[in-house]
């Protein structure tokens, strides 16, 4: 059952008869291997914020460092991931990996019964929630060789959409489990007032916040279990024919994995401050990533033996400017979405949670605001929105074609970011900033729902420009460059909210979805473009 020696969904015949069963059935469990996968990846930015409500002793800057340490391991990984389902199976991938998340979940639920636990405990923590992040990417991969490409803007924006509804899951889900002993061990007590999506709850109450790391237990225990009887192989020359057994296949994934690891640790170590790193300048976090990405790559090049040239020939997808471009484009969708769900928790707490006071002179932003809205109430919304409606953009690409509606995604986002940051501006310089809150919350819904749309659209132009069997190598590293904006835009906020400016944050991101819609209109929709609107 697990393997597929013949597999050609472009025969309409073999779909009906015997693909559109097996899809699915492979899809269906790809969907909340993935949501978990994100919830782990993603869930300090709930974590952080209940840690100040708390009172661990952290500044505000370095629970900002968690999510972003989990975004760039995360946005890594995916790059060695993108290659793993030709050289290990589907099956045999989505299997090891979601097991692989049991350990950064416990690991989780232990360091959280304890205040003292130290910074570096979270951080290799954070650094460890990566996995989640580099799933997608053979997720994706996987699932769109199950699919013809008639069908796979659906297909993908259901896996993609569906599986990033762990963000939201996750921001609804732990605030909940939070506020009873589910799991044992003993509660602690806030020392500034929390919420659910349900209330506030007040100082002075219990909360169990170890219950964040270990409720994903729960799912990913079965999920594997799951994966390992219910999904598929596939043995053909196109996707996956030498594959070998499922522990030489695990063994080759975990090794490409370790590549990511020591790539991403690296990173890490010139960006983040001492005593973890070395802390380098703002600016350098650009040329960082460029550093990681080739470096990634080059030692996934030096591999020996029968991986070698199988990696060999997904690597044609560099040859491909088209690889580039949907580089960028895809940045603007998945991770404009996938950076501000990671900040965007700690980002209300921070702006709306404090009063902004002028004393002698100077502005203060330490004075906790009674009035304030409790970020756990209403993070998930966003997150909610551009995760449900992406399958949505999936369809209307299918039906208007993927760069038209990428391109009126591209102008929705540009006038968002601009009306976000007017209103943040607004906020971080008054005494009463939840008086901008609501039209502030607004903006950045239609902004999520813009990442969304604009996500599925992506996945149309991108399966209609690859051949079949560089399609899912392109997706994976297309997501893996754009995951990266669940490491910079947190990144950036923190640096901005460091130097009170928050808003500039909003305007250079504004800036670079203007760069992306040129170039989704100068490849995809203008006269010289190769592919019409694909």
């Amino acid at each position: 059952m697990s393997d597929l020696k013949k597999w050609d969904v472009e025969n309409d015949k073999f779909w009906e008869e015997e693909g559109r069963r097996v899809a699915n059935r492979n899809l269906w469990i790809s969907i909340p291997s993935l949501l978990s996968g994100f919830a782990v990846w993603l869930y300090w930015g709930i974590i952080t914020v209940q840690m100040l409500n708390l009172g661990f002793d952290f500044d505000k800057a370095e629970l900002f460092t968690l999510a972003g340490i989990a975004g760039l391991t995360g946005a890594t990984l995916r790059i060695p991931s993108s290659f793993f389902i030709r050289i290990a199976g589907g099956r045999n991938t989505i299997f090891f990996t979601t097991a692989l998340l049991m350990i950064p979940a416990a690991g989780a639920g232990f360091a959280l019964q304890d205040k003292d636990t130290p910074l570096y405990v979270f951080q290799i923590l954070a650094f460890l929630s990566g996995i989640g992040g580099g799933n997608f990417a053979s997720s994706m991969s996987n699932i769109s060789f199950f699919f013809p490409k008639k069908k796979q803007g659906l297909a993908l924006g259901l896996n993609a959409g569906l599986g990033n509804a762990g963000v939201t899951t996750m921001q609804i889900l732990i605030p909940l489990v939070m506020t009873f002993g589910i799991f044992g061990g003993e509660p602690m007590i806030l020392e500034n007032t929390s919420g659910t999506l349900i209330g506030k709850i007040p100082a002075g109450s219990e909360t169990y916040i170890h219950n964040a790391g270990f409720v994903w237990l729960v799912l990913l225990i079965p999920l594997a279990i799951a994966g390992w009887f219910g999904m598929n192989n596939i043995r053909t020359d196109a996707v996956s024919p030498d594959i070998g057994s499922p522990i030489g296949s695990m063994g080759k994934i975990a090794g490409l994995l370790l590549i990511g690891f020591f790539t991403a640790a690296c990173g890490l170590y010139i960006i983040l401050p001492a005593p973890v790193g070395i802390g380098a300048p703002g600016w350098a976090k650009w040329p960082v990533i460029a550093g990681i990405l080739f470096s990634t790559i080059m030692l996934m090049k030096m591999i020996p033996g029968d991986i070698k040239p199988n990696l060999q020939r997904q690597f044609k997808i560099f040859d491909n400017k088209h690889t580039w471009v949907m580089s960028i484009i895809y940045t603007m969708t998945f991770g404009s979405f996938i950076g501000y769900s990671a900040g965007f928790a700690l980002a209300i707490k921070v702006v709306f949670g404090y009063q902004h006071l002028m004393v002698d002179g100077s502005m203060t932003h330490n004075v906790v605001n009674a009035n304030g809205p409790s970020a756990l109430m209403y993070a998930w919304m966003g997150p909610f929105i551009g995760a449900l409606i992406r399958p949505i953009g999936g369809w209307m690409a299918d039906k208007m074609g993927g760069a038209k509606v990428t391109q009126y995604c591209a102008i929705i986002m540009i006038g968002s970011a601009l009306g976000v940051a007017y209103f943040l501006k607004a906020a971080y310089q008054s005494a009463t900033p939840e008086e901008f809150f609501v039209p502030f919350l607004l903006l950045f819904l239609l902004l999520f729902a813009a990442t969304g749309i604009g996500n599925g659209s992506t996945f149309r132009t991108i399966a209609m420009v690859f051949p079949k069997e560089l399609a899912g190598p392109a997706l994976g590293w297309t997501s893996a460059v754009a995951a990266y904006g669940a490491f910079l835009i947190p990144k950036i906020f923190g640096e901005q909210i460091k130097l009170a400016t928050p808003e500039n944050a909003l305007y250079g991101f504004a800036a670079f979805y203007l760069v992306c819609l040129i170039l989704n209109w100068w490849y995809y929709l203008g006269p010289k473009a190769e592919y019409k609107n694909p």
